[in-house]
């Protein structure tokens, strides 16, 4: 497989059909710490960002077009938040031919915690601001409270990503995956 074909992740150089080093010590010396962990976990925050990003959206417009109730509407965001999520981790895993059950695997591996602590962000977020739950799709207070909620679930996710990155956890458990 070309490096091209990585889609968009950098990793130190390796020769395909090897084991990866991990991200806290390959050939470069580089520590749990390096530069190329918080661009991972950044790259991995965003990655789960839109996943969730995406989930939310749908959830809460759905909910609030079909005046669901508050917490109906949450639930209902929350899962298709994990769902979009773990589909955008596994696409790009099932386009190297791994196998579903392997790609789903790592999936949760890499995405449960930062998916959880975003929505839990997100969702009480949503739930303190006044209105925001109940304002309708055409108003500035639903998509601002919204978005604002988003952007701090991303920002709360980023160093817990990043601790687990830098332990081989997490998103780096899938990195390691996508030249096999």
């Amino acid at each position: 497989m070309e490096h091209a074909a990585h889609w968009r992740h950098e990793h130190p150089p390796h020769e395909h059909g090897q084991p990866r080093e991990p991200l806290q010590g390959g050939p470069e010396g580089r520590t749990a710490h390096s530069p190329a962990s918080a661009w991972i976990a950044f790259t991995a925050t965003i990655h789960c960002l839109a996943g969730c990003a995406i989930g939310e959206v749908l959830g809460m417009v759905i909910g609030t077009a079909l005046g669901l109730d508050n917490v109906t509407t949450i639930v209902l965001a929350v899962a298709l938040a994990f769902f979009f999520g773990y589909l955008l981790t596994m696409v790009p895993l099932l386009r190297t031919d791994m196998p579903r059950r392997a790609a789903l695997r790592l999936a949760l591996a890499a995405d449960t915690v930062s998916i959880t602590l975003m929505e839990i962000v997100d969702n009480a977020i949503m739930w303190v601001i006044p209105g925001a739950m109940d304002a309708g799709l055409d108003t500035l207070l639903f998509w601002g409270s919204l978005a604002f909620a988003l952007v701090v679930a991303g920002l709360a996710a980023w160093p817990v990503n990043y601790w687990l990155i830098a332990r081989g956890r997490g998103h780096a458990v899938v990195h390691g995956n996508h030249a096999h």
